[in-house]
Order: structure tokens, then sequence, then C-alpha cells
């Protein structure tokens, strides 16, 4: 009896996803420790996740259609040779596109999905969650026009940075193999590639093809919704339970030390881009060197919590830290290039939204 329920229990923990448990678990505590707080976790988490779906649901029927046509090897293609060139629009597309650190995950995945080289992603990764037209002006408005642009050409650099140093270590073992579940060109998911040779772009005449895409973007979907999800429901977690008081109150000082530790300390306790606005203006009122707000919001911003969870949902975690790695290095640079060219960042005022 103790051997068939061990099996038993085996068979059940197999077909139990970690993402899906993690999510029922952190609103189990919530409920168990903080019930008035659950319904509003969970309103804010659907809530978040209903603003992404758009950009979801583009994601997935785009991979789906390059599966079913065969297009994948045309595309792939495309991500072929001049390698440095793609890194410099890989960093520009992400620092300047209307993409939060949430929205950009479908479209990494897609990018993975069609074979494009890890450096190219690696600049759109760090650049993207940075900066967008809405963020540049609010934080604008916010924290002045000199610090908007600071950050906008942080983010840029970030991208560079990060691509040219995968680049140059893509024959380590750190990024070689870097996916998690390593696609056949694919999708996200792993789904195998059942279509060769030359594309054929009319999918719906052709009954194997359609239900290529239906699979392929069905299991694209759960695959993405799952890691989203369980990522807005950490975000609420973070935002109602870690006080902003605590954080001014670690970051506070002036002088080199507070660029590291505004880096280190903005990596893990970073909540978004637009609530770290008014918090950062707050910690340059209270005396905060500009050098260390720039690392903080530049560390945070690219380690998100959506944004990392996803991150590591798609790719192994030695990639994961690298990822991570260039990001803390990078706001530090950032940081310390920041506080030299702007010892003092005027305060500007918020702008009416």
């Amino acid at each position: 009896m103790t051997e068939m329920m061990l099996i038993e229990y085996r068979r059940l923990r197999a077909k139990l996803d970690g993402a899906w448990v993690s999510v029922l678990l952190v609103l189990g505590l919530i409920a168990a420790l903080d019930p008035a707080q659950l319904g509003d976790s969970v309103v804010f988490a659907g809530r978040a996740y209903l603003g992404t779906l758009p950009f979801i649901v583009f994601a997935v029927c785009a991979i789906g259609y390059l599966k079913a046509s065969g297009a994948e090897v045309v595309l792939a293609r495309a991500f072929e040779g001049r390698e440095a060139r793609m890194i410099v629009m890989a960093a520009l597309l992400g620092g300047l596109s209307p993409f939060c650190s949430c929205e950009v995950i479908p479209f990494i995945a897609a990018l993975l999905a069609v074979g494009a080289p890890l450096s190219a992603v690696m600049a759109f990764w760090l650049a993207s969650p940075l900066m967008d037209p809405a963020m540049f002006t609010i934080t604008a408005g916010t924290l002045g026009m000199e610090f908007a642009v600071g950050k906008a050409i942080a983010a840029i650099g970030l991208g560079l940075f990060g691509g040219a140093v995968v680049m140059a270590l893509k024959g380590s073992v750190v990024f070689a193999d870097p996916l998690r579940q390593r696609p056949a060109i694919g999708g996200c998911c792993g789904v195998k590639q059942p279509f060769q040779g030359k594309p054929v772009w009319r999918v719906w005449t052709d009954a194997d093809r359609r239900a290529t895409f239906r699979e392929t973007a069905f299991e694209n979907l759960l695959f993405l919704t799952k890691w989203l999800v369980l990522a807005y429901v950490l975000e609420t977690v973070m935002l109602e339970y870690v006080p902003a008081e605590w954080i001014a109150g670690v970051l506070g000082g002036t002088g080199p030390g507070p660029i590291v530790l505004g880096a280190l300390v903005g990596a893990p306790a970073y909540l978004n881009g637009y609530a770290a606005v008014p918090l950062v203006g707050a910690l340059l009122d209270q005396g905060m060197a500009p050098g260390a707000a720039m690392s903080f919001i530049i560390a945070g911003g690219v380690s998100c919590i959506p944004a990392a969870v996803a991150v590591w949902a798609l790719v192994k975690p030695r990639v994961f830290m690298a990822y991570l790695g260039l990001a803390i290095l990078g706001a530090m640079i950032a940081g310390g290039l920041w506080g030299l060219w702007a010892p003092t960042v005027a305060q500007g005022t918020v702008l009416p939204l």
C-alpha cells in the first residue's frame, strides 16, 4: 500500500506545474496571513495580466504562424551574419520601444524561438525594460529632463554592453545551449518542427498546418500565461509588504559607496519603473547621490520581478545569473558616469496625468 501511494504521489507530482503551484501557495499565504489583502492582490494580478494580454496574443499568434508556415527557417537566416549590427539595432530598439518589462517577454520568447543570437536578444532584453515614451515623460516631469535623457542613454548603453559581452563570450560554457528547453526553431515550449524546406504562407489551406498553428499558439499561450501570472502575484506581494521607507533608509547617504549599494539593493528590491520614479525623487530630496539614484533605477529596471521571473523561465540558471550580473555591473557603470557628469540633479515638477 505504501509503495502504491508513493507511485501515485510521483505521478501527481509529475502532472503538477511548479508555476501554478507557486501561484496557489502565494495566494494561500496571503489568505491565511492577511485575508483582507487577498482580493486586492487577485485584482492587481488580473488587471496586470489583461493589460499584457494583447501583446501575448500577438506573440503567440506570430509564433504559431511561423511554425505552421515553416517560416522560422527564413527568419533564422535573417539573424545570421552581422551579429554586431544586430546588437546595435536590438539595443536601440529596446531602449526606444514602447514596451515595458512585462510586455517585452512574449517578444523575447518569439526571438529565441526563431533562432536569434543570444547576444542580440540579451541587448534587447537589457535595454527594453528601462525606457519607453511614457516612462520618459514621467521621469522627465519628476526627476528632470537631464535625468530622463541620461536614463535613456544608459538603457541603450547597457544593451550594447551586454550584447558585446555575450558575443565575446558566446563560445564559453556560460552561454552555450542557453534555453531551458531548446526549441527546434519552433517555440518557447519545445514544440517539434513538423515542416521543412520552402515556407507555405497560406497555412489556412492545409489541415495539418492549421492544426500546428492551433497547437503551437495554445502551448505558448499557456507557457507565457503561467509565468506572467506568477510574476504579477509576486509583484503585488512586494508592493504591499516591502515598505518604501525601508528602501529609502538603506540607500541614504552620499559618496561613491551608494552607487554600488544602489545597484545591489535596487536589483532585488525594485518593483516597477513607474513606481520607482517618485521613490527615487524622494531619495534625491533626502540627499541621495545622483549616481546612486541612477544605479538603483537601472539595476532594478532590468531585474524587476515580472521580467526576472519570465527570464528565469526561458533560459538556464547560468544565463539568468549572467543577465543579472550584466544588469548590476552595467548599472554601477551608468551610476558612476552619471555621478561624474551630473553631481546634482534638479528636481522637476510632476506632470499632470
